[in-house]
C-alpha cells in the first residue's frame, strides 16, 4: 500500500518530532518518526499494565470479583474505574463502586498491586515476563506507577496494537471481555474532553462508544477502543476495520491534540475506506 496521506498532517501538530504507525493484521501498513526512540507513556501505561492483569486472571492467579480497593470494589471496578476510588489517592473514596466512572490511578495502582501479592513477583518483573517479553516490546519500562510511569518506542507500541488486533498473547475470549462495556450506564469524565453519560470503559480500555466530541473523532466505530496518555501518546483499535494508530510525541497532551488528533483519525479512516 502507498504511504498514508493523512499521516503528513502530523508534521503539522507543533508536537515536536512525532513517531506514529498504522498497521492491520498482517502488520505495519505506514510509519513516520523514530521507531526507537523512547518517550514517556503517561496513561497509556495502563494498556501494558491492563495486559498484565488479563494474563494473571487466564493464569487463575486473579479473578475479577476479588475484593480490592474501597469495601465492596472488585479488581474488575478498579480496571474499569467504577470503584469510586479517587484519581490519586487509594485511601480516599468519592463514589460507592459501581455508581459513578471515576478516572483513577490510584485504582489502576491498586489493581497491579493486587495481582504483585497474589503472583509473589514484582509487577515490574510479572509484567517483563508475563508481557513485553513474549510481545516483543523489549525497549518499554517502567519507573514508578503501572498507571503512568512507563517508557516505550514506537516500536513497543506496534507490538501492543498487534496484540490487540489479533491476540496471541491472552485468548480472543479474554479481550472480547476487556473490550466490552463493564459496569455499563455509568456517567464520567474523560479527562481533557469532559463528561459522557454514559461514559463507556472497558477493563483498561476506553471504549469509543457514542461519545462526542472525543479524541476518536467521529468516523471510527463505537467498538473502537485505546487509551491516550498526558504525554502526546496514544493507541486506538477499530476492530470492524482491522486496523490500530499509534503515536508517541514530544509535546504533552493539550489543546494542539484536542483538535490534531480526531482529525488525523478521521481522515485517515476516509483514505483507508476509499
Amino acid at each position: 500500500m502507498p504511504a498514508l496521506s493523512a499521516l503528513d498532517a502530523t508534521g503539522t501538530w507543533g508536537a515536536g518530532e512525532v513517531a506514529i504507525a498504522v498497521l492491520d493484521r498482517s502488520g505495519v501498513i505506514d510509519r513516520r518518526g523514530p521507531a526507537q526512540a523512547e518517550r514517556p507513556l503517561a496513561s497509556v501505561t495502563k494498556l501494558f499494565t491492563t495486559l498484565a492483569v488479563l494474563v494473571g486472571l487466564e493464569e487463575g492467579i486473579v479473578d475479577l470479583d476479588d475484593p480490592v480497593g474501597p469495601p465492596g470494589a472488585t479488581l474488575g471496578h478498579l480496571l474499569a474505574h467504577a470503584s469510586g476510588c479517587a484519581p490519586d489517592d487509594p485511601g480516599r473514596v468519592v463514589a460507592p463502586p459501581g455508581k459513578r466512572r471515576v478516572y483513577s490511578n490510584a485504582g489502576i495502582e491498586l489493581a497491579a498491586s493486587h495481582l504483585e501479592g497474589r503472583s509473589g513477583l514484582a509487577f515490574a518483573d510479572y509484567l517483563h515476563d508475563g508481557v513485553l517479553e513474549p510481545l516483543g516490546a523489549g525497549r518499554m519500562r517502567l519507573s514508578g506507577s503501572p498507571a503512568h510511569g512507563g517508557r516505550a518506542s514506537l516500536e513497543d507500541l506496534v507490538a501492543l496494537a498487534a496484540e490487540l488486533l489479533a491476540p496471541r498473547l491472552l485468548a480472543v475470549e479474554t479481550l472480547a471481555l476487556a473490550t466490552r462495556v463493564a459496569f455499563a450506564g455509568l456517567a464520567g469524565i474523560v479527562p481533557g474532553f469532559g463528561r459522557f453519560d454514559p461514559c463507556d470503559w472497558g477493563l483498561g480500555f476506553e471504549l469509543a462508544a457514542h461519545k462526542a466530541p472525543h479524541w476518536t473523532g467521529t468516523l471510527r466505530s463505537p467498538a473502537s477502543f485505546g487509551h491516550f496518555g498526558q504525554s502526546g501518546s496514544f493507541c486506538l483499535v477499530e476492530p470492524e476495520r482491522a486496523i490500530a494508530c499509534v503515536a508517541l510525541c514530544e509535546v504533552p497532551f493539550g489543546p494542539w491534540a484536542a483538535t490534531a488528533w480526531p482529525a488525523l483519525f478521521d481522515a485517515l479512516l476516509a483514505e483507508l475506506d476509499t
